[in-house]
């Protein structure tokens, strides 16, 4: 039989290959290095499937087998583990062996390949998340500085940016001390102007994008979370439908069901949880505008987030308006329309009121 099923082990340097025939014995085991799994990819029958875990590099060979006529299958780690043969020993060639098993399963669930112009767009976002973290770094070194000579403030970066600019706070400071605090706020400055930078660099993508201008017709849903959004997920329609994606995100319920009961636990944080941390930023948005507005001039959305709030606990009401926005987003992607307050209407199950009967005019 002919090879069908390949297994890649990614690497940095060294890759290793397992190639299973029709039917799922080995076939032959091969570790590659870089530059010679390249040339291997281009002797491969077109039509052969490729599988690999979904990690660092993965999308990028992803597109080189779709270059040469090839198949490849994107796996989350936490699905191959059960298929490596021995759990306490772990290898290059058992993993190569349990991606390419993994790959057989008719219901697996496979990662969409990233195009160049996504991970683009992601990149943006993981070098702002980047400055971001060196910031608040930079300001958590300046105030234990300061605080070591008994200069404390607020934890707010106005008020940190205000105690250096006092200049009674200066002169109690050793003159040494003096031109390391200004290198330091000097980068501190500078790290949050790239901030700024990443900020309008990531809206003008947004702006560019129909798909992105419609994801923030949603209230919640700014510039960074709809570009997010967009390169993340594309059109979504490699999810089924809106529950499988919330479901991917995070925002549904582990569940302990057994016997017919059903026992639902605390949120899976699973799947993308820079995504998910967006949307739920985002539900804050909408929770207050939705308190902040006359019950008259509510939508039916913003009348069912205060029905939430007022029985539910803040967490709770948080993750529930970020599922329902995750939801929304794929059905205005998958779908390709815009939004619709009143598209609940339109589902087979809402209730609707009967309409009045007109009394017969007697004759």
């Amino acid at each position: 039989m002919g090879t069908i099923t390949v297994g890649v082990d990614l690497a940095k340097q060294v890759f290793s290959v397992c190639e299973l025939d029709g039917g799922g014995r080995v076939k032959q085991r091969r570790d590659l290095k870089r530059d010679a799994f390249a040339a291997w990819l281009v002797q491969l029958p077109q039509g052969t499937v490729v599988a690999m875990e979904a990690c660092s590099g993965a999308h990028h060979w992803a597109r080189r087998c779709l270059e040469h006529g090839l198949v490849p299958r994107l796996m989350a780690a936490q699905f191959v583990k059960p298929f490596r043969k021995s759990q306490g020993n772990k290898n290059d060639r058992n993993d190569a062996e349990a991606i390419a098993t993994a790959a057989r399963q008719g219901n697996m669930r496979f990662v969409a390949v990233k195009t160049v112009d996504q991970q683009a767009r992601l990149a943006w976002h993981r070098v702002r998340e980047g400055y971001k973290a060196e910031g608040l770094a930079i300001s958590n070194r300046l105030r234990g500085l300061l605080a070591e000579f008994g200069v404390v403030m607020a934890r707010s970066d106005f008020a940190l940016r205000r105690a250096l600019a006092d200049d009674a706070i200066r002169r109690q400071l050793p003159p040494m001390l003096q031109g390391l605090l200004d290198d330091l706020q000097q980068h501190w400055q500078q790290v949050r102007e790239r901030i700024a930078a990443c900020d309008a660099g990531i809206a003008a993508h947004a702006k560019a994008d129909v798909r992105s201008q419609r994801a923030q017709q949603l209230i919640g849903v700014g510039p960074l979370t709809a570009d997010a959004v967009v390169a993340t997920i594309g059109d979504g329609r490699e999810f089924t439908h809106g529950r499988q994606l919330s479901a991917w995100l995070g925002l549904t319920p582990t569940q302990h069901s057994s016997g017919g009961k059903q026992r639902l636990g605390q949120i899976s944080r699973r799947g993308d949880s820079y995504l998910r941390t967006l949307l739920i930023q985002g539900a804050r948005s909408s929770l207050q505008r939705a308190n902040a507005v006359a019950l008259e001039k509510a939508t039916a959305e913003q009348i069912w987030i205060r029905g939430l709030s007022q029985r539910m606990p803040f967490g709770k009401v948080l993750v529930a308006i970020a599922n329902k926005h995750a939801r929304q987003l794929w059905a205005m992607l998958a779908r390709d329309e815009d939004y619709d307050a009143e598209a609940w209407l339109r589902h087979p199950m809402v209730q609707r009121p009967a309409r009045k009967k007109t009394d017969a005019v007697a004759a």
